[in-house]
């Protein structure tokens, strides 16, 4: 019936058409059209059906889901993502089939604790607890707790996309299944995330006074990261690193704190005692999770305070400890220049030694440029003086380029301590301004704690 029906719908009846009908046409083609109107009813009822049936199907699935998602989660390690490319062979008939071998696509092999507790470190008070894992991702630290280690094969992997997956990720598995949950952030070490600065520097170059011409070479690892394109363009490899080097109190830090003002970067401080670690392996394992960090979070600027810590000319040594500071050094070597290097990744280091740097660290490739900071000039003097002082009630009669003159072979720290001398002169004299007096003052003062010119260079 259908199929005579559908013509005869097809057809568009006008007047005419409709004129030239007969009674017994016009009552068969009404005929036919109750029938189509009752098969389309019945066709949309079946669907409904199917309908509501596929939404009760999600909604036992969502709730099945749920309640295997429920925590803890067993914290497991991928080891290895397998491809699984059956071959096209005809299995043999029999009451025993295995499912998993006509299975395609990823499968995974994991490593993970038999045990449900989880021992982390909590965020809020820093001690270490072993308690049942109820909040994913409010701690700082995940760790298996005890040493029953497991390497499950999972032919299906679970809720998570197995092409988002790589060796070494950290996921969250059923503790019956094994199934892959959920995937947890990457394991670092506490030390590592704490020398990331959260709040960004506000220093800027108008607020390192005579270092001009410094400031411009410096800008050769900040200028990669906000015209990429100016190099790209020229096809030139910008350098890694740059080296500051010179007496204390010369602005090395400011400079850094000013670089990474100027860019979106993130910005790491590291320091080079921080480094020397007690343990084997364990200063080198903290230079390895602070350069990775710094490529998952890139673009980033790693800042290396006192690098000579750790960055010494290599030496014969039967201490154990001289030998692991070697180590931990041949480990920043090979993340400044290795394979696994990334040119996204920029280094500042930091030292009042650069005599005792060794060789190695120091050559192109590396730590490219060579920076001096030299004790300030005169009028070097006179704009650091200004600079500190520019937030301060100071007499108008105050002559900066005198004082200047009157502080030779002060560095910017020491003139930093004579403006703050003389604002607390000016204070214990109920002064409401610091005249010039409170000045000369602030320098006898600093003077008589200057107990002699460092000088490391010949």
């Amino acid at each position: 019936m259908i199929g005579m029906a559908t013509p005869m719908l097809e057809d568009n009846f006008d007047d005419d058409q409709l004129s030239s009908m007969t009674t017994e046409d016009i009552t068969r083609a009404s005929r036919l059209l109750d029938n189509e109107i009752r098969i389309l009813k019945e066709e949309l009822q079946r669907t409904n059906l199917e309908l509501e049936s596929f939404r009760e199907k999600i909604k036992e699935n969502q709730e099945k889901i749920k309640l295997n998602k429920q925590l803890p989660y067993l914290v497991g390690n991928i080891v290895e993502i397998l491809e699984m490319n059956p071959e096209e062979e005809a299995e043999e008939d029999g009451a025993n089939i295995d499912l998993d071998s006509q299975r395609k696509g990823k499968c995974v092999v994991l490593k993970t604790s038999t045990r449900q507790l989880l021992s982390f470190i909590c965020l809020s008070s820093g001690t270490e607890s072993t308690i049942q894992f109820h909040m994913l991702g409010k701690y700082d630290e995940f760790k298996v707790d005890g040493n029953d280690q497991e390497t499950i094969f999972l032919p299906v992997v679970g809720l998570v996309d197995p092409d988002t997956l790589k060796p070494g990720d950290l996921v969250g598995v059923n503790k019956d299944s094994y199934l892959i949950l959920d995937t947890l952030p990457s394991e670092y070490d506490s030390r590592v995330k704490a020398m990331e600065v959260d709040e960004k520097p506000t220093e800027d170059y108008n607020d390192v006074g005579g270092l001009e011409k410094q400031a411009k070479l410096v800008e050769a690892i900040v200028l990669p990261m906000t015209h990429k394109e100016r190099f790209q363009k020229l096809g030139v490899r910008p350098p890694k690193g740059v080296l500051l080097y010179g007496p204390p109190g010369t602005g090395k830090t400011l400079m850094a704190r000013a670089c990474a003002a100027q860019t979106n970067a993130t910005f790491l401080k590291l320091a080079g005692p921080q480094l020397v670690q007690m343990f084997i392996g364990d200063g080198a394992k903290l230079v390895r999770d602070a350069f990775q960090l710094a490529k998952e979070k890139s673009p980033c600027i790693i800042f290396i305070d006192e690098i000579d810590a750790i960055g010494t000319k290599r030496f014969d040594s039967e201490v154990s400890g001289d030998r692991e500071v070697q180590r931990t050094m041949l480990e920043l070597l090979n993340q400044l220049d290795g394979f696994s290097s990334d040119d996204r990744i920029k280094v500042i280091a930091a030292t009042n030694r650069a005599d005792i740097l060794d060789p190695a660290l120091m050559r192109s490739g590396r730590l490219d440029r060579k920076i001096e900071f030299p004790h300030p000039t005169e009028e070097a003097r006179a704009r650091i003086l200004q600079i500190h002082s520019r937030k301060m009630n100071v007499h108008p009669d105050v002559n900066f380029e005198e004082l200047a003159r009157s502080t030779d072979d002060f560095n910017g720290a020491q003139l930093k301590a004579v403006c703050v001398e003389a604002g607390m002169l000016a204070l214990r004299r109920d002064a409401t301004e610091v005249n010039h007096e409170d000045f000369n003052e602030g320098i006898i003062q600093v003077q008589a704690k200057k107990k002699a010119s460092l000088n490391y260079y010949a």
